[in-house]
């Protein structure tokens, strides 16, 4: 049965206008609850992340001056967010609800984190809303105490996971996959071990062929005995920083291919819910919402 991290945490305050939809995280907790689609002992606060888990992915300096609000004005304006007390725990906890995740799939066969997927964190850097790499921090962690040896990213935000794919370039015991559109952020691509650069505007029909054709395929492949999956669902037509052009149905099919397979391979599974920028907020909570909705149908 799945489990789900979920804090107070998440939700910070940020200036009138801000893009980044903050509220999203209590609306779809709150949606799970109303639409019965996971009981409230289901949900638990996972609590704030180790620094010792944190310095295993993130260089000291880098991770000091997060902690001590120390970073440069450039840094803040790259990163997207106002760096605050409030921001350093909310990412502590993200990070903290993947981490947790990972650990309950390796009961459960699946852990669920109603936050996370912040990909586009460096080593050395944040960037793009994003702080910590919480699926670098959590894998690291794993293969650190032994227990995974070999791990998949399959990352399905509709931006690529640059952060994500920088910090394993060369650490071969985990296997980075992107699918996002091509010409949209990051401007500069770093080098997954396998990236698929959609065309702008793809529909729901070609964009399941091309993930049916290469995840069964992968897992062949890399035979990993873990996967995380960020399932950002901006890549819905809805989405004002998307440039693809699924439906909420055909979102809610790529959840199901994904976590089909690695419930048909029993392969234990971490999901975090990465981006979604859609003009109506409805809209974001609807598709996260769908994912925890298939996970439930899969594993409960």
């Amino acid at each position: 049965m799945p489990c789900l991290a979920s804090s107070e945490r998440y939700s910070i305050s940020l200036p009138n206008g801000h893009r980044f939809p903050i509220a999203k995280y209590e609306l779809i907790r709150e949606q799970l609850l109303w639409q019965g689609i996971a009981p409230a002992s289901d949900i638990y606060d996972p609590g704030l992340a180790a620094e010792e888990d944190i310095l295993r992915v993130h260089s000291p300096n880098y991770w000091y001056r997060v902690r001590d609000l120390q970073l440069t004005p450039t840094e803040v304006r790259r990163l997207g967010l106002p760096q605050s007390p409030e921001l350093v725990r909310r990412s502590l906890s993200s990070v903290a609800g993947t981490v947790e995740s990972s650990r309950r799939a390796l009961r459960d066969g699946i852990g669920l984190s109603l936050a996370g997927g912040t990909h586009h964190a460096f080593r050395d850097r944040g960037e793009g809303f994003c702080v910590l790499n919480d699926i670098a921090v959590a894998a690291a962690r794993l293969l650190h105490h032994g227990e995974a040896q070999q791990i998949l990213v399959v990352d399905l935000d509709v931006h690529q996971g640059d952060g994500t794919a920088s910090i394993f370039q060369n650490e071969p015991r985990v296997f980075t996959f992107s699918m996002h559109a091509g010409a949209n952020y990051p401007l500069r691509k770093e080098h997954s071990d396998l990236d698929i650069a959609l065309d702008l505007g793809t529909e729901d029909d070609t964009y399941l062929q091309i993930l049916r054709d290469t995840l069964p395929r992968l897992l062949g492949q890399v035979r990993p005995d873990f996967i995380f999956f960020q399932a950002g669902v901006d890549v819905l037509a809805t989405d004002k920083l998307g440039k693809l052009a699924l439906t909420q149905e055909g979102c809610r099919q790529r959840d199901e291919l994904v976590l089909g397979l690695c419930h048909q391979h029993r392969l234990p599974v971490a999901v975090s819910m990465g981006g979604g920028y859609s003009e109506r907020l409805s809209d974001i909570v609807d598709a996260h919402c769908n994912t925890f909705r298939v996970a439930y149908e899969v594993f409960g």
